[in-house]
């Protein structure tokens, strides 16, 4: 028996030689492929046992254009969802630099880079170019975003001796935590601290009115402009989200407080050609005072203005349903204030990355062990 499963158009090709000669069978639900690889692999003699050399190709041919159709339908359903979204051209410019990350092995695990801060080759790199900038060394507590490609610089961080500010995944379960190596266990390591499980496990808790001041703020992002310092991040607005609240609560000063990213070089828009046609940022986004590669250090010339707090008639209530502490920091200040704020337009929110772990495998072998 001859099997020959491909990915081609969603589906897979299974050749026996218990069937009648020239008899297919299809199996639907697979992901895309190249048929004809695994054709090619297969001894002629064998195949041509099966089928007749005409019919094959009549086969191969068909599958690849299966292939083609199937690629050119996602494409258009991206941009149909690019469409219902508030800003599409930033969603045009994040499948640009995701496709090309992947495709030409630039990305680093978690993958796919897709919906995610995209981990970058040379990650490490960029972040031994941070600490090297003076506005670093100068800072004690430096607030940085949870994602993989950051981890090196969170380890620096501490590393040094300064105080990480690091937010909740999603602002899910609550708002920040702060690490200082010092006031831990001397046992504990560095790199202990530096992922989700470490934070949770040794970092302090923040409250919304605690008072402190963040000297430095590092984002990461998928793509980045080095003229304007307009940034784009996977599209879930968390970035700005952090900074407005942390703004809008005096714990940092949107004049002073410098916002620098780590990035790969391909995700750096070095030619104005390059961007979207219709970009423009919207008020509440943050723009880079610094890009760092792991190649070069940019400091932006002519960046766009930052935003200042919470611009609430722009916060859609899917946004607002999802995140505890704003919808804390809402209730607050309209008890203070004796009146509703504004509710910004629905929005569709864009999909997040999936995150297979060992509970929801479990729990998927449990959901197919019932429908058995």
């Amino acid at each position: 028996m001859v099997l020959i499963s491909s990915n081609v158009g969603f589906v897979s090709v299974v050749v026996s030689q218990r069937r009648a000669p020239n008899t297919l069978t299809f199996d639907s639900g697979r992901q895309m492929g190249s048929v004809n690889d695994e054709l090619s692999s297969i001894p002629n003699n064998e195949l041509q046992q099966t089928f007749p050399m005409d019919y094959l190709d009549y086969e191969k041919d068909r599958l690849a254009k299966d292939a083609q159709a199937m690629d050119a339908m996602k494409a258009e359903a991206d941009m149909e969802f690019a469409k219902g979204l508030r800003t599409p051209w930033k969603w045009k410019l994040r499948k640009r630099i995701w496709d090309y990350m992947e495709d030409n092995d630039i990305a680093r695990f978690p993958r796919p880079v897709h919906h995610r801060i995209p981990n970058f080759v040379g990650a490490e790199m960029a972040a031994v170019r941070l600490v090297e900038l003076p506005e670093f060394q100068a800072a004690n507590m430096i607030k940085s975003n949870p994602d993989t490609p950051q981890r090196p610089v969170r380890h620096k961080i501490l590393e040094y001796g300064k105080t990480l500010l690091t937010p909740q995944p999603r602002l899910r379960t609550g708002f920040f935590s702060k690490i200082l190596m010092k006031e831990l266990p001397s046992l504990v390591k560095v790199e202990e601290c530096t992922n989700s499980q470490g934070v949770v496990k040794w970092g302090t808790p923040v409250t919304l009115n605690e008072k402190y001041t963040v000297d430095l703020v590092v984002v990461g992002s998928t793509a980045v402009c080095p003229r304007t310092g307009a940034r784009v991040g996977k599209g879930e607005g968390f970035a700005e989200l952090e900074w407005g609240i942390l703004s809008a609560q005096g714990n940092l000063d949107p004049e002073s407080c410098l916002v620098v990213t780590t990035v790969h070089d391909c995700q750096v828009i070095d030619n104005e050609d390059d961007m979207p046609e219709d970009w423009k940022l919207t008020q509440h986004d943050v723009p880079v005072d610094i890009i760092v590669t792991p190649t070069r250090t940019i400091r932006v010339p002519n960046r766009a203005p930052k935003p200042c707090g919470i611009f609430w008639d722009l916060l859609s209530p899917q946004k607002l349903s999802a995140i505890r502490v704003l919808r804390q920091l809402k209730e607050q200040i309209e008890t203070q204030n004796g009146q509703p704020l504004p509710t910004g337009p629905d929005e569709i929110l864009p999909p997040v990355a999936s995150r297979a772990n060992k509970r929801n495998k479990k729990r998927r072998n449990i959901r197919q062990r019932q429908i058995k």
